[in-house]
């Protein structure tokens, strides 16, 4: 299958989960092994994209022994990775589950800064990409040194190639994304409240603020992640609400990425917004089901994309 698809991960990680029984502050506490995997927005974007079968190139930042880990990950995934190497060593995030009340606890840390040096080629490696990408995809956390006109840079040179471009992030790039206009934003209620300048929204705002934003130009289709309500998306045209299937919730992590490639494996086949928004649910609620920092297994994301289907004809 052609690739026609490019995920970009500034500060990526490699992800650690484990868990303990009865989590108690100044007890040393025995955790059962740790299981390591690839991490970071645009990373599990192209992570969920393969357990769908479709193809993606993955760009991503590496340094240090932490990035050597990551690599390897993700070549034991065989996705076709595009390691940009820096200086700093790359992060680490770690997730912890209780199990004696199946609470889970989740520890970000923020990455190390890329050198302005280190941003110049990056901009220069997306820019002379030979394959022009359908969609490219920015999704993740930032790290620290990136700044407001290295996001404009990066944006406007995906635009430039004509790929459609999704944005899912918060803060800087997010309104970042805003002001230079992208194909699609998933935006949360919070993240949806900042852009708004509030500090939340009520429902008849959701609906405002997200057709303000596609009135003006700066985004072909908004999807606002509800979490456990599921998810509206906003096109010029349309708004289409899918509730979130009931499942099993054992883990958050990566929800919101499954749910973009999702979206995106019916977009590259031309679906409609409805059968989008539903295939992007679906992969978000399945990949809650899964322990720690694991996505979706892709039986429970047919099912529940049935299922979501049989609830829409009703």
């Amino acid at each position: 299958m052609k690739k026609t698809i490019l995920t970009i991960t500034l500060n990526p990680s490699v992800d650690k989960s484990s868990s303990v029984q009865n989590i108690i502050p100044e007890k040393k506490l025995r955790c059962n092994s740790p299981k390591y995997e690839a991490g970071g927005g645009g990373i599990n974007v192209s992570r969920a994209l393969k357990r769908l079968g479709i193809l993606s190139d993955t760009f991503f930042t590496s340094g240090g022994r932490t990035g050597m880990l990551l690599e390897e990950l993700l070549h034991s995934e065989q996705l076709d990775a595009l390691s940009f190497h820096v200086a700093a060593e790359t992060r680490e995030n770690f997730t912890v589950s209780d199990i004696s009340d199946k609470k889970q606890y989740r520890f970000g840390f923020p990455g190390e800064s890329l050198t302005q040096e280190e941003q110049k080629e990056i901009l220069n490696n997306i820019d002379v990409m030979n394959q022009v990408p359908d969609f490219i995809v920015i999704s993740g956390s930032l790290p620290i040194g990136v700044d407001r006109k290295f996001m404009k840079q990066l944006i406007n040179i995906c635009k430039t190639k004509g790929s459609k471009l999704i944005v899912d992030s918060s803060g800087k790039l997010l309104k970042t994304a805003v002001e230079e206009g992208v194909f699609l934003l998933k935006p949360n209620i919070g993240e949806l409240a900042s852009l708004a300048g509030k500090e939340k929204l009520e429902d008849s705002e959701i609906h405002k603020t997200a057709q303000l934003i596609i009135s003006q130009g700066k985004a072909e289709v908004v999807v606002v992640s509800l979490g456990s309500q599921g998810a509206v998306l906003f096109s010029a045209t349309e708004q289409i609400q899918i509730k979130a299937p009931a499942v099993d919730v054992k883990s958050t992590v990566g929800a919101g990425d499954s749910m973009i490639a999702g979206m995106l494996s019916v977009l590259i086949q031309r679906g409609n917004y409805k059968e989008v928004l539903a295939m992007g649910v679906a992969c978000g609620s399945a990949t809650t089901m899964a322990e720690g920092s694991g996505l979706f297994a892709k039986e429970n994301v047919e099912h529940l994309f049935e299922e979501i289907q049989k609830q829409q004809i009703k």
